[in-house]
């Protein structure tokens, strides 16, 4: 049986468990809801981009802001959005692997965000072409390098983690220029006409709808990153939930083998009391 000191030791190391529990736990919650404002405030500017957008593009077809079409690489860039460290569960893994069934090396370059995804690839004996941090905070997020990569691409694919709801999430694909034209359907076009007659545009009208291809395609990539960290914040919550309820869980069976063992010496003590004096009533 443990001894009183070494059973209130543990449970000093579980309270401690259970209280930083609860702060990871509300920092995640926390993180989620910021994430969630982010996304609705670049949707909505999106919106906003793609009315202008529409009414100034002459060529119909989404161009990702490239300015050599010639030059452009015949082949679908599949980048993977993961996380930083290995704290995801087994949902990095998973990506991976769906990813992978449709990889064809021939057909296929590969551009990986976070860590944890990139080792995987590596010790799958995969290679990838480029490998970006999953950047650290959550707003004012950087990716025009991966903007750059993608529009040397004639299409690109992202996989990446979904938030469903605070306990459960799910991996997703998207091919870029569908998910442009599906946020540019959310759109609702206003009354105003934007055109070369109302308007002047420096230093041109291609130059001015090729950087507001650039900015949309800014936007969608950085939207897959905020999605993938909101499952990622989503998964460290029911980690964290399930981690504090097992170490209040494990604090309440140690309080109750401390006072039983506190009853147990006490027992023990009062039986020897009680020897002692039968003993000595013998001797007598």
């Amino acid at each position: 049986m443990k001894g009183l000191i070494e059973i209130a030791e543990e449970q000093a190391a579980m309270q401690a468990v259970y209280g930083l529990t609860n702060v990871f736990e509300g920092l995640a919650s926390m993180r989620i809801a910021q994430i969630k404002d982010q996304v609705l405030s670049s949707q909505r500017f999106f919106a906003e981009l793609w009315n202008i957008y529409s009414q100034i593009r002459v060529n119909k077809q989404f161009k990702y802001g490239r300015e050599h079409e010639d030059k452009v690489i015949d082949k679908d860039l599949y980048v993977a959005i993961t996380a930083e460290g290995g704290f995801s569960g087994d949902i990095d893994q998973k990506l991976i692997d769906w990813m992978l069934q449709s990889y064809d090396a021939n057909k296929n370059d590969l551009i990986i965000v976070g860590h944890h995804g990139a080792l995987q690839l590596t010790q799958a004996g995969i290679g990838f072409k480029r490998y970006f941090k999953l950047p650290m905070h959550d707003s004012n997020i950087k990716v025009t390098p991966l903007v750059e990569q993608v529009k040397q691409y004639r299409t690109t694919t992202v996989f990446y983690q979904t938030y469903v709801t605070l306990m459960v999430q799910d991996i997703k694909k998207i091919e870029l220029h569908n998910a442009i034209e599906s946020e540019s359907k959310k759109s609702k076009l206003d009354s105003s006409v934007i055109s070369e007659e109302t308007y002047i545009f420096e230093p041109s009208v291609a130059a001015v709808v090729s950087h507001m291809e650039s900015v949309m395609l800014n936007i969608t990539l950085t939207q897959t990153i905020l999605d993938s960290k909101l499952a990622q914040y989503a998964s460290r919550f029911r980690s964290m939930k399930s981690a504090n309820e097992k170490a209040e869980e494990t604090n309440r069976n140690l309080k109750l083998d401390y006072n039983r063992t506190k009853r147990f010496i006490a027992d023990e003590r009062l039986k020897e009391v009680i020897n002692g004096l039968r003993k000595a009533g013998q001797a007598a």
